[in-house]
C-alpha cells in the first residue's frame, strides 16, 4: 500500500477506525512495561467487537504477541475465539505457540511467517532508513534474525552502539574496574538495560547454536576455549532469570548488570 494513501496513515497512527493492536502496556501506577497483556486489555478487545465497524468491512484486532497472555487474559480471549462476533477477524501474532494454551491453538488456523534473510532486510533498511551505513545495516540485519521490525528498532535506538558493546564485552569478559563501566554504561534506563541483555543473551544463543553445529567464528571459538557449549547455555539461563527478574521487579540494573558479567567471567 502506498504510504500516501489515507488508510496507510490511518493504520500506521494507530486511529484505523477498524482496527484494534493489543500488545503488552505501560502500567498506568508504575508508568513501566508490564511482562503480561492482562485480562482487562482483553475486555477492551470484547467492547471493541460489539461496535459496528466504523469503516465499513470487517472489525480486525491483532494481538501482538499472543504469547504474553496471563492466564486471565488468554481465557478471556478464548470465549471470543469460541464465539466471534459476526465481521471479526482476530489475529494471534505468536512467537512461541508453544506457550499457548491448547484450548487456544485448537481453535486457530496455523499461518506459519519464515523469517527474511539478513540480504532482504539489509536491502528493506536502505529503503526505509537510507542514512544508515553499509556496516551498521549489516549488523542490524543480522541482529535481527530475520524481522525487519526488530531491524528497524535495533537501528532508530542505541541498536548499532549496544551491538559494539557486546562484542567488546564477550572479547574480553570484563571484571573489576572494566565491568563497571560498562555496568555504568548499559543501566543508565530501561531501555537500554533491555537492550543490552537482549543482545548479549542472543550472542551467547548464537554461540550454542554454532557450536552445535561446528561452525563457529573465531571469537565464538574463543569463547567455547572458556567454557563447554553446555555452560554457556547455563549462563544464558541465568542471564535470562536475572533480566527477568530485574525488569519484573524493578531492581537494581546496575547491580545486574555487574552480576551478569560476573558470571559469565566466571568470578
Amino acid at each position: 500500500m502506498d504510504p500516501a494513501e489515507p488508510v496507510f496513515r490511518r493504520i500506521a497512527a494507530g486511529t484505523h477506525a477498524g482496527l484494534m493492536v493489543l500488545e503488552r502496556s505501560a502500567d498506568e501506577k508504575t508508568k513501566r512495561m508490564r511482562r503480561d497483556i492482562v485480562v482487562d486489555e482483553v475486555r477492551a478487545v470484547t467492547q471493541f467487537l460489539r461496535r459496528t465497524a466504523g469503516e465499513g468491512g470487517a472489525r480486525i484486532v491483532i494481538v501482538d504477541g499472543a504469547e504474553d497472555m496471563n492466564t486471565n487474559a488468554a481465557n478471556a480471549l478464548l470465549k471470543l475465539l469460541e464465539e466471534p462476533p459476526p465481521g471479526a477477524l482476530l489475529f494471534l501474532v505468536c512467537h512461541a505457540p508453544g506457550l499457548l494454551p491448547t484450548t487456544i491453538r485448537s481453535r486457530c488456523r496455523r499461518l506459519r511467517l519464515s523469517p527474511l534473510t539478513e540480504p532482504d532486510v539489509e536491502t528493506l533498511l536502505g529503503r526505509y532508513l537510507p542514512d544508515l551505513g553499509v556496516e551498521e545495516q549489516a549488523e542490524m540485519a543480522r541482529l535481527a534474525e530475520g524481522s525487519i521490525g526488530r531491524a528497524l528498532t535495533l537501528a532508530a535506538g542505541d541498536g548499532p552502539a549496544m551491538a559494539a558493546e557486546v562484542h567488546r564485552v564477550l572479547a574480553t569478559l570484563p571484571t573489576g574496574q572494566a565491568a563497571l563501566h560498562v555496568a555504568d554504561g548499559v543501566a543508565r534506563d530501561e531501555d537500554s538495560f533491555g537492550l543490552f541483555m537482549d543482545l548479549l543473551r542472543q550472542a551467547i544463543a548464537d554461540v550454542v547454536r554454532q557450536g552445535a553445529r561446528g561452525a563457529l567464528s573465531s571469537h565464538q571459538t574463543g569463547l567455547l576455549a572458556r567454557r563447554s557449549i553446555d555452560d554457556w547455555g547455563k549462563v544464558w539461563q541465568a542471564l535470562t532469570q536475572i533480566q527477568d527478574e530485574t525488569e519484573r521487579f524493578a531492581l537494581d540494573r546496575r547491580q545486574a548488570v555487574l552480576a551478569g558479567l560476573s558470571l559469565m567471567a566466571g568470578t
